[in-house]
């Protein structure tokens, strides 16, 4: 809608609106910017920053903190101190603004109300209850719109929101750490050595490398576990290494083999326990949900998430879980260590395609990211 006709302008125009085009992105990349603030907090609601520039310079800003709570145009304009200059600027938005009645009124309606003559936004929204329908009725109302201002950055921005509204599934990150030689999990001998017979994690990575996967728990809507995980760690799941929520714990165990005396029964933090025929009695943060693990079950497991409206998920194992998303090609992202831990025998890690990569070091511990594009 921005970009359309551009190369039929003449040379000195085309500038112009090249310059233009600098400008909005120079804003939008703030919205980008102070739209991260909500990570981890605005479940089931995107991740959304909004500034209102007049004079080329920013007047107001504003992200959205929390679900219920004001959205970010509503607290862009509210920090605007002198409220008749909005007549005469831009507000710039990362994703389009609400068209429907929810926890809060629609934000096309105050941009509309307060005369606002432009709005500048990064993408369309994809949920059914906006998807352009912010657009038009902002452009009935004869405020001029622009769309699609680092659009790619924006819908990476909400990469959950939008794999869950268009793929009807949850965006799935797989996590763990190997040793150096290749094993996520020692031998049974040889953790009945360090642990003295206490069910506890055998540590591969350093702090440093823990602390980041804590933060990334607390980014993530649910954590996913198997069985074999919950037997020989006992985890809490939790992110006590980092100030944030704490994840939907996700535990799948095909034959009800979790110990009741497990953390993730301590009815601290919402759990969905997933099995082949465990009927137990809900209680107010334990669920039990069955599938038939016969065939699927990494399309079930992602199935019986979104019908919890679980956006995201971390999975962190065991190995036979991760390799149940990989060999499904039902992934969106994998994060693993290699730590300097030498462990000669034991659970070999995961195999990966070989997708493109990113690499960087904590520590000692090399971090390795990789994206699935199929």
């Amino acid at each position: 809608m921005l970009f359309s006709k551009v190369s039929k302008l003449n040379p000195k125009l085309k500038n112009n609106y090249f310059c233009i085009v600098k400008i909005h992105e120079k804003y939008i990349e703030r919205c980008i910017q102070i739209a991260k603030n909500g990570l981890g907090t605005t479940y089931p609601n995107p991740l959304v920053g909004s500034v209102i520039v007049y004079d080329n310079k920013i007047i107001g800003e504003g992200w959205h903190r929390k679900a219920g709570e004001p959205h970010a145009e509503v607290n862009a304009i509210n920090s605007v101190k002198d409220k008749s200059l909005l007549d005469k600027a831009t507000i710039y938005v990362s994703l389009e603004p609400c068209s429907h009645f929810g926890k809060t009124p629609p934000c096309c309606d105050l941009i509309i109300k307060n005369k606002i003559p432009n709005i500048v936004i990064g993408t369309v929204d994809p949920n059914v209850k906006v998807a352009g329908n912010g657009i038009k009725r902002l452009i009935e109302a004869g405020t001029k719109v622009s769309v699609g201002v680092l659009e790619n950055e924006c819908n990476e921005l909400n990469k959950r929101f939008f794999t869950f509204h268009q793929k009807k599934r949850p965006y799935i990150i797989l996590k763990w750490a190997q040793s150096e030689d290749g094993f996520i999990a020692p031998d049974a001998k040889f953790r009945k050595t360090l642990n003295e017979n206490q069910k506890r994690p055998v540590w591969i990575t350093n702090q440093y490398s823990r602390q980041l996967v804590h933060k990334w728990r607390s980014e993530e809507q649910a954590i996913l576990v198997g069985t074999q995980t919950v037997i020989d760690d006992n985890p809490k799941l939790d992110v006590r290494d980092w100030t944030g929520n704490n994840p939907i714990r996700v535990v799948l165990d095909l034959n009800n083999r979790t110990p009741n005396n497990s953390q993730v029964f301590d009815n601290q933090i919402k759990t969905i326990v997933i099995s082949k025929s465990r009927q137990d009695v809900i209680k107010e943060n334990l669920i039990f949900e069955n599938i038939a693990f016969e065939k699927n079950i990494a399309q079930q497991l992602a199935e019986a998430m979104y019908r919890h409206q679980i956006q995201s998920v971390i999975i962190e194992g065991g190995r036979q879980t991760l390799q149940t998303f990989i060999d499904a090609k039902l992934w969106d992202e994998a994060r693993f260590f290699s730590g300097n831990t030498i462990f000669t025998e034991g659970t070999t890690a995961p195999t990966l395609p070989k997708n493109h990569i990113e690499k960087q070091f904590i520590g000692q511990d090399e971090l390795i990211i990789s994206r699935n594009h199929d």
